[in-house]
């Protein structure tokens, strides 16, 4: 995910982060799926995709300790 991603996740709210996060999640899901069939075609793409999970879940926490101050 580029910087630029990274900050137009940052100015959408809670819910629409965690829908983010779970469309995340469901690709990385389809791309397992792919990787023990032999379909995939580009196994770079895990890395990446459970990169970007781990960022936006990020992204939520920070959200989630604004908050509570």
């Amino acid at each position: 995910m580029k910087t630029r991603e990274l900050d137009e996740i940052r100015h959408l709210d809670l819910h629409e982060m965690n829908n983010k996060l779970m469309d995340l999640k469901s690709e990385l899901f389809n791309l397992r799926f792919q990787l023990a069939v032999g379909q995939l075609e580009n196994s770079m793409r895990i890395r990446e995709v459970k990169k970007s999970i781990a960022q936006v879940k990020t992204v939520i926490r920070e959200e989630e300790i604004k908050q509570l101050r």
